[in-house]
């Protein structure tokens, strides 16, 4: 088995976003809100949420863009939030270790975090991050 490595490539990042989605797409909470509520196009979304990532994590600003919105008139609850976060990160660690990993991993935390607390949704303001972070 190869040693993991940190995310350094737009590659990494597509390969990073590819296996969390389709952990997104087999989940029984998940799979429900983005494929029947949200309709996604997945060939239309896959490459936006790559521009995201790269954006996020190499600051190179090809994402172009106001995600809440469209994720604001869903019907999510913060189990939803939960179980993203948790998915993310597994796929994360499944995937990749090091800084960059680490950074993914804290900006979803705040993704999520900012996200349910605008849409009124976050019951327990430290509930996200103990998904990451056991002891806090």
């Amino acid at each position: 088995m190869n040693a993991l490595c940190d995310i350094e490539t737009a590659q990494d990042v597509e390969r990073l976003v590819n296996a969390f989605y389709a952990k997104v797409n087999r989940d029984e909470l998940l799979a429900p809100i983005f494929n029947e509520t949200a309709q996604v196009d997945w060939p239309k979304h896959l490459p936006t949420m790559y521009r995201f990532w790269q954006s996020l994590l190499f600051g190179n600003g090809n994402y172009q863009g106001a995600p809440f919105p469209k994720h604001a008139v869903l019907p999510v609850q913060q189990a939803h939030f939960e179980r993203w976060l948790t998915l993310f990160a597994e796929t994360v660690d499944e995937n990749f270790t090091g800084p960059r990993s680490e950074e993914a991993k804290s900006r979803a935390v705040c993704i999520a975090d900012t996200f349910a607390r605008r849409m009124g949704v976050l019951t327990d303001p430290a509930a996200l991050a103990r998904i990451l972070y056991d002891e806090c």
